[in-house]
């Protein structure tokens, strides 16, 4: 049996399957963040209350983890676990919401001959060297989500290097070097799959592990979610949604543009042309806050957008509420609701918002084919895709299916794929993906649906607003 774990911004997910990739329990503990920093202990006790919510983990033969990101936790002690459970002393994390990194980005960015956002990995150690240098002196090494609890249940720090294109917004020696960081608080780099050790002695007592347990390296949420949602064939594309959304195209060659981020897709020889939108389902929960509707299941708030009509009466709504990465790269942009008259009801603000974040999607789909890289379906991941309002709604405005896999969860199924090949039992991850994805249900762009002047105001909106965000943020 393998257990699979995904830490994301707002709930820890936990899965245990057979090595067919047959799901046998699963389970979700929240893990609340305030702002753009988390406790990153949080994370250590979601997993313990998962592991005691799934049971049965005795006959466990390996474990592997993914998680959110860009996001940095600067570790300051040695792994234990005792009576209180895992623990493994860290400063507060700085979550991939955090851009206060835009002087270290621009310096990070010369250095890299290329565009670095202040969210990515190198700008926020160098921040915090620059700005918290007690905390960067106590840090005994930099470490990434998944890679945070892999080092607390092993005690072996690695970073994984998810594929080949993934450079530049990783480090090398020269790199750190030259910004006076210290290499020695950057483990060594690991590939998705690779063996990071195995469980201590005392965790596996305390969880009632299997004595050396493998822990093999995950990798990012979204690279995970690749394979977890059965994008194997150049023109399919993945949307995983979750506090933000990413949009993944496979695509036979690489593609390169400033706008876009491109990487090796988990199966090789493919490449992976990427947008991600940095506040998608963050939106969404913020609205349903302003709203007063933070009490109520998130489909109370579909169903509220439900009852506006198309276009939420010319309503237009920038999901820009942490700056934005592709395609803009704007750490400066701002949300805005553009139309707001009398007439304005909280339906339309609910839908707007809604719409606003297909926009965002159809944005990026729009670069990529403008790169020469159209997309021919969306397979979406995730907890928005629970929604049938939300991924018709999707359909529409990006005018292209939207197929919603039978597994929600893609990046515990892509990560029981990597912990089957692991082990032996599936020939290779293309093997593995083909064969285990199932499709459930599928949403067809309608005709009727028109959102084409809508989509070129959405764009211009940003356009003409641009100067402005530049000056005043």
């Amino acid at each position: 049996m393998i257990l699979t774990v995904d830490i994301g911004t707002s709930s820890l997910k936990a899965a245990i399957f057979d090595r067919g990739g047959l799901c046998l329990r699963q389970t979700a503990v929240p893990t609340p963040a305030s702002g753009a920093e988390a406790e990153s202990g949080v994370w250590l006790a979601a997993f313990g209350a998962a592991v005691s919510r799934l049971g049965g983990v005795g006959g466990l033969e390996a474990l592997v983890i993914s998680g959110n990101g860009p996001t940095l936790v600067p570790v300051t002690g040695n792994p234990s676990c005792g009576e209180g459970g895992l623990s493994l002393p860290a400063g507060k994390a700085l979550l991939w919401l955090d851009r206060r990194a835009g002087e270290e980005s621009a310096r990070v960015s010369e250095l890299a001959g290329a565009y670095v956002d202040p969210s990515f990995f190198v700008p926020k150690a160098l921040w915090v060297k620059n700005r918290a240098p007690g905390l960067y002196e106590k840090t005994r090494c930099f470490l990434f989500v998944p890679e945070y609890l892999a080092c607390a249940l092993t005690g072996e720090a690695r970073t994984v290097f998810p594929s080949d294109g993934f450079e530049r917004w990783y480090w090398d020696r020269a790199m750190l070097d030259a910004l006076g960081l210290e290499s020695a608080k950057f483990p060594p780099f690991a590939a998705p799959g690779d063996l990071i050790g195995t469980v201590g002695a005392g965790a596996a007592a305390h969880f009632g592990f299997p004595q050396g347990l493998k822990v093999f390296a995950g990798g990012p949420d979204f690279f995970v979610s690749i394979l977890g949602t059965g994008v194997t064939r150049a023109g399919q594309a993945c949307g995983r949604s979750g506090s933000s959304e990413g949009i993944n195209l496979c695509t036979e060659t690489r593609i390169m543009d400033s706008r876009l981020m491109s990487y090796g897709h988990p199966i090789k020889p493919l490449w992976n042309l990427s947008g991600i939108i940095s506040t998608s389902g963050r939106a969404i929960a913020w609205a349903r806050e302003l709203l007063g509707m933070e009490a109520q299941p998130y489909g109370s708030f579909y169903d509220l957008a439900a009852e506006a009509r198309p276009g939420a009466d010319r309503l237009v709504f920038l999901p820009y509420l942490a700056g934005e990465r592709a395609p803009l790269w704007d750490p400066r942009a701002r949300g805005v609701f553009q139309g707001l008259s009398l007439a304005t009801g909280r339906a339309e603000l609910a839908r707007a918002v809604c719409e606003g974040i297909c926009f965002a999607i159809r944005d990026v789909i729009a670069v990529m084919e403008e790169c020469g890289a159209p997309a021919g379906e969306i397979r979406v991941t995730g907890g928005p895709a629970e929604s049938p309002f939300l991924n018709q709604l999707k359909a529409d405005i990006s005018r292209r299916p939207v197929l919603l896999p039978a597994q929600r969860n893609a990046e515990l199924l892509g990560l029981a794929m990597i912990g089957a090949t692991a082990l032996g039992s599936c020939a290779s991850l293309a093997e593995a993906s083909r064969a285990l994805v199932r499709i459930d249900r599928v949403f067809e762009p309608r005709e009727e649906a028109r959102y084409e002047d809508l989509f070129g105001m959405y764009r211009e909106l940003y356009r003409t607003l641009k100067p402005y965000f530049s000056a005043y943020y």
